[in-house]
This record gives structure tokens, C-alpha cells and sequence, in this order.
């Protein structure tokens, strides 16, 4: 590729492409759980509904990453999105005179398709930022911030345009319109999307995508515990603690509740899109050697653990949910999203600095096969952690997953000056 306005056409599109597949994977996400919990299902029956969304992204990253490097960062981009508007439409087949097991299990294998279809796109729109950021000192940093940050901010929207949709227009006809909607933007991106990226090598090998590299390995284990500990209450535990404190039980009070639960989770992802796209401001990333950005990373996250055992405590002490504690609950998670969306910021701009261009497939799926682990460890203790000891054993448990991700990142080491924020490949 030769010249910057090709990459920046580019990066455009697949920004735009990427940001309305999370805008949709975010409203699907809290009109599941909702939708559920309404119909009576248990906190670890909702965490089931997760589960298979969460193991496939474990599945797909360690495979998508050698399926990009042999066929193109855009044949993975767009199987993603197609994907996602099959899983839509099959969610909307879903039948309410099913039994019980039945549709657990169906949801479970139409979000493990989802699951897949997430990951093939969130793999092809990092990775081709390795490719198509700007030479200058800093610019790495900025791009993935930039696209990882907005790309939260969009989620979070979508949080709060699943709890409107389910409470306005019900299940089936928003998962429709979303489906519909999708399919018009993948028709956009594959007619709008210029030349730039990495077209595939044929000789590209699976054994390829398990990296050699001390780095890769240990900040993959630090990802698996950071995710961990955001999931481990976000995935069932506040939404279902909330709906404890602010429903009444009545059809007016569950839709109160749905927008107040669907706008707290909008604000918390934004807040942690907002924060991301600003950590390379906020840590001087263009004027600070590796050495320091290393040290960031362990440092952030030491101060994150801080969050979680303080509201763990509260909780504890105040016992049954309550109404009186839910601003300070509030307060302190919005705290916690923006230290950990340093920390995430710091992880996916390390990721793309320790990985040389033509690995950058193979690590970026490893290293987010590593996060979709934490997400599904966090995912299945949210509701075992929720059902066994309420919201306070939620925190703890969260709290003691930041710890163990603060030793992984203890192992990082500075790579050599040459090879940091190498420059797109020729």
C-alpha cells in the first residue's frame, strides 16, 4: 500500500462497518437478558444463555487469526457481519410455547453464532489497524484507541437501544429491524471498501497462531483476568440487582426498570469508549518510550482492584439489595470503568506494539481468544457468584481476578527500540 489516504479511506470503512456490528451486538445483548429474566429464568440460567456466545469467541479468535492471514482481513470482516445477520434472524424464530430446556438451549446456539460472527469482525478491524495506522511516533496508539474507544461508545448505545426496543416495540420485531438494518451496512462496506489490506498468503499455517513470544503469552493471561473481572458483575449481577431494587413486579414497572438498567450500562460502556479513545492523551503515549507504557500497564491495574473490594464491602454490610446504596453503586462502577478502560487501552495498543506485521493476524487472535476466556470466566461466575452469595461475593470475586491480572502484567518487558510501533506493512 503506498500513501495514507488509501489507509484512512480504509480504516474508515471498516470503523464504520465494525461500530454498527457492535451497535447491534449490544442491543442484542441486553434484549436477551432482559427478555429472559422477565420470562422467569434464574441468574445462572441467564449466565447459560452467555455461555456458548463466549466459548465460541475462545474458538473462533485462536482460528479466525490463521483464516484472515490465508484468506484477507475482509473476507473475515464481512463472514462476520453476514453471520450476525443470520444469528438475528434465527433469534427471532424463537417460539414461546417452547419448554423451558429447549430454549435455553436454542439461545445458547443461536449467541454462539453471534459469538463468532463478534469475534471474526472485532479480530479484522484490530488487526487491520496494524496496517493502516500512520508512521508517526504515537500513531499506533491513537488509531486502536480511537477505534476501540468509539467502538465501546457504540456498544453502549446499543445497551440502551436494546432495553428502548424491548420495551417499545417488543422481542421479535427488533431483532428483525436490527437484522434488516445490518444486512443494508454489510451491502455498504462491501461496495465502499478500497483497496489497502492484506489480501491472505496461502502458505499460512495453523500451528502459526501460538506465538513464541514471552509478551503475547503473559499480556494474553493479564487479558484473561482483566475481562474476567468486568463480566464476573456486569454480565448478570447489576442488571439482576437492579431490576431487584427498581421493579415493582407491574408491566409500567419493568419497563421503568428496563430503561434505567439499559441506561446505566449505555453510560458505563460510553464513559469506557470515551476514556479509551483518550488514554494515549491521558498517558503521553507519543513522548514515552515502551519501557514506561509497560509500566503504566502494571501500575493502572493495580489501582483498579481497589474498586471492586470497596463495593464488595458496602454491599456486604448493607445486606438485601437496596435503594439507598444504588447511587454509590453507580458512582463507584463508573469509577471502575474508566481505570479499566485505561488498562484495556494499554493491553490493545501493547498487543499491536509487541506483534511484528506479518504475525499481526495470528497474535491479535490469540491475545483476544485470551479475552473472550476472561469474558467466559466471568460470564459463568456472574451467575454462579450472584445465585451462591449475591452482588458482594459478584465484587470480591472481581477484585481478586484484577489481582491475578496485575502478576500477568508484571512479566511484560520492554521490546527492543526498533521494533516499537513498527509501521504498516509495505
Amino acid at each position: 500500500m503506498t500513501g495514507r489516504a488509501p489507509g484512512l479511506s480504509a480504516y474508515i470503512v471498516v470503523t464504520a462497518a465494525y461500530w454498527a456490528f457492535m451497535l447491534t451486538d449490544g442491543a442484542l445483548r441486553m434484549l436477551v437478558l432482559l427478555h429472559f429474566h422477565t420470562l422467569g429464568f434464574t441468574p445462572v440460567q441467564l449466565a447459560y444463555l452467555f455461555v456458548l456466545y463466549e466459548v465460541a469467541g475462545i474458538v473462533t479468535n485462536l482460528s479466525a487469526g490463521w483464516i484472515a492471514a490465508r484468506f484477507g482481513l475482509t473476507t473475515t470482516l464481512y463472514a462476520g457481519l453476514a453471520l450476525q445477520v443470520g444469528a438475528l434472524m434465527a433469534l427471532a424464530q424463537l417460539d414461546p410455547d417452547w419448554g423451558l430446556a429447549v430454549s435455553v438451549v436454542y439461545v445458547m446456539a443461536v449467541q454462539g453464532a453471534s459469538g463468532v460472527a463478534k469475534d471474526l469482525s472485532k479480530m479484522s478491524a484490530k488487526s487491520a489497524v496494524k496496517h493502516l495506522a500512520p508512521d508517526a511516533q504515537g500513531g499506533l496508539f491513537r488509531w486502536v484507541a480511537l477505534l476501540t474507544g468509539s467502538k465501546n461508545a457504540v456498544k453502549g448505545l446499543g445497551f440502551l437501544l436494546g432495553a428502548a426496543l424491548l420495551g417499545l416495540a417488543g422481542f421479535t420485531p427488533s431483532v428483525l429491524g436490527m437484522a434488516a438494518v445490518l444486512a443494508l451496512i454489510l451491502v455498504a462496506a462491501a461496495l465502499r471498501m478500497p483497496a489497502g489490506l492484506p489480501v491472505g498468503r496461502k502458505e499460512a499455517k495453523f500451528r502459526e497462531v501460538f506465538s513464541d513470544s514471552a509478551n503475547v503469552n503473559w499480556l494474553s493471561a493479564a487479558r484473561v483476568f482483566l475481562f474476567g473481572a468486568r463480566d464476573v458483575w456486569f454480565v448478570v449481577g447489576i442488571p439482576v440487582y437492579f431490576y431487584a431494587v427498581l421493579s415493582d413486579g407491574s408491566a409500567e414497572g419493568n419497563r421503568a426498570a428496563f430503561f434505567t438498567i439499559g441506561s446505566f450500562m449505555a453510560v458505563w460502556t460510553i464513559l469506557y469508549g470515551g476514556v479509551q479513545a483518550w488514554a494515549p492523551r491521558l498517558l503521553r503515549a507519543a513522548s514515552r518510550p515502551e519501557a514506561e507504557i509497560v509500566a503504566a500497564a502494571r501500575h493502572w491495574v493495580a489501582s483498579l482492584a481497589v474498586v471492586p473490594a470497596l463495593l464488595a464491602g458496602l454491599v456486604w454490610w448493607a445486606g438485601a439489595p437496596a435503594p439507598w446504596l444504588t447511587g454509590t453503586l453507580i458512582g463507584g462502577l463508573l469509577v471502575f470503568g474508566a481505570l479499566f478502560a485505561v488498562n484495556s487501552s494499554l493491553h490493545s495498543y501493547l498487543i499491536l506494539a509487541f506483534t511484528q506485521a506479518e504475525r499481526v493476524t495470528m497474535d491479535v487472535g490469540f491475545y483476544y481468544m485470551a479475552n473472550a476466556t476472561g469474558r467466559l470466566l466471568g460470564t459463568v461466575l456472574s451467575g454462579v457468584t450472584y445465585q451462591v452469595g449475591g452482588l458482594a461475593l459478584c465484587l470480591a470475586t472481581a477484585a481478586a481476578m484484577v489481582i491475578l491480572s496485575r502478576i500477568g502484567a508484571g512479566r511484560l518487558t520492554p521490546m527492543p527500540a526498533p521494533a516499537r510501533d513498527p509501521g504498516p506493512a509495505a
